[in-house]
C-alpha cells in the first residue's frame, strides 16, 4: 500500500466523486479509477459503492470508512515527519501536539508555551480535547506528543511530569436548584437526584467509588464527553453535573454555581509521553522549558527561558 494511493483514496472519499478528485489531483479518470480498483484487490474489500446509472456520487463502504480514518492518521503522521526533518539546526521551528481533557490546569502548558514563543515564535501548538481513553489513543499512535491525564500513570508505558496542581470535584448545579443552599455536597445527596456524569465515571470510577453506589443504582439523566455541553443541561433543569472545578465559569450573573464534594475528591495531574519517544525539536525544548517553569527555584518564570 504506497502513500501516493492513499492520498489519491482519500481525494476521491473528500469529493465523493471520482471525476472531482481527478481533477483535483490533475490525473485522468481512467488512471484514478485503476489505482482504486488496484487497491481494493490488494485488500481484498470494496472501498467505495459507485452510484447508479447517471450518478457520478461515490460513498464509503464500511471497510472504506475504516481506511479513511486509518489513511488520514497516516498521512498526518507523515507530515509531521516531513516537518520535523526539514528543519535546520540554527532555528527551531514546528509544531507541538498535546492530548488533554478539560482542566484549568491546562494554564501552566499555556503559560510554558508563552515564554518559549518568546524565544521561539516559530513554534505552534495544537491543542486536542478529549476524555482519558482519547487521550492515550492519540498518544499511543504518535499523534501526539504530550498528554494531560489524571489520576496515577502507568510508568512502565509512559514517563510523566507531575503538575503542581490538583483539580477539585463537585456539582455544578442552578443557583435556584436545593442544592444550591449547601456549602458543599455528601454523596447521600446524591443518591436520588438526577445526574449528569462524565461517559467515563457513568461506567463506574472514581467518582462512583466516592458516592459509594453503582452506576445501576444512581439516577442518571445524561451523560456528556464535553462538560460546557453538560453545563448547557444544567441550565436548562436536566440535572447535576458532578465534573470538575475552574472549568465552567459560575461567576457575576451566572445562573449557575458550583458546591465542592464532601469529604473532598481532588485529581492529581500529570504530562506524559510515551517511554524512549524521540522528541521533534519543538516538543523537546518545550518539555523543557514547562520543567524549568515548574521547578521551586525558578518562582520568576522568566527564567525558564535562558
Amino acid at each position: 500500500m504506497e502513500l501516493r494511493v492513499l492520498n489519491y483514496f482519500l481525494a476521491i472519499a473528500r469529493e465523493q466523486s471520482i471525476v472531482h478528485a481527478a481533477e483535483s489531483l490533475h490525473l485522468s479518470q481512467p488512471t484514478l479509477s485503476t489505482q482504486i480498483k488496484n487497491l481494493e484487490e490488494e485488500l481484498g474489500k470494496q472501498l467505495f459503492i459507485r452510484g447508479t446509472k447517471g450518478s457520478r456520487k461515490v460513498t464509503l463502504t464500511e471497510e472504506g470508512m475504516i481506511l479513511r480514518k486509518r489513511a488520514e492518521e497516516i498521512m498526518d503522521l507523515v507530515r509531521k515527519a516531513e516537518n520535523e526533518i526539514k528543519m535546520t539546526d540554527d532555528v527551531i521551528v514546528g509544531d507541538v501536539y498535546i492530548g488533554t481533557g478539560e482542566t484549568d490546569g491546562v494554564r501552566l502548558i499555556a503559560r510554558a508555551a508563552g515564554l518559549l514563543q518568546e524565544q521561539h515564535p516559530g513554534i505552534h501548538y495544537h491543542i486536542s480535547s478529549g476524555n482519558a481513553s482519547f487521550v492515550f489513543e492519540y498518544l499511543d499512535k504518535g499523534l501526539i506528543d504530550f498528554g494531560i491525564v489524571f489520576g496515577n500513570v502507568d510508568l512502565t508505558r509512559y514517563n510523566a511530569l507531575e503538575l503542581p496542581c490538583r483539580d477539585t470535584w463537585g456539582v455544578l448545579m442552578r443557583r435556584d436548584s436545593p442544592l444550591a443552599a449547601k456549602s458543599s455536597i455528601s454523596p447521600q445527596d446524591l443518591y436520588d437526584v438526577p445526574l449528569i456524569l462524565s461517559q467515563q465515571e457513568s461506567e463506574g470510577g472514581t467518582l462512583t467509588q466516592w458516592i459509594g453506589k453503582e452506576p445501576a443504582e444512581l439516577n442518571i439523566a445524561a451523560t456528556y464527553n464535553l462538560i460546557f455541553n453538560a453545563s448547557l443541561l444544567v441550565d436548562e433543569g436536566l440535572g447535576y453535573a458532578v465534573c470538575l472545578d475552574k472549568i465552567i465559569n459560575t461567576s457575576g450573573d451566572s445562573s449557575l454555581c458550583f458546591r465542592p464534594l464532601n469529604p473532598g475528591l481532588e485529581n492529581k495531574m500529570s504530562m506524559i509521553w510515551k517511554k524512549y519517544q524521540v522528541f521533534s525539536k519543538p516538543a523537546g525544548k518545550f518539555l523543557e522549558v514547562l520543567k524549568d517553569s515548574l521547578a521551586p527555584e525558578n518562582s520568576d518564570a522568566s527564567d525558564a527561558i535562558r
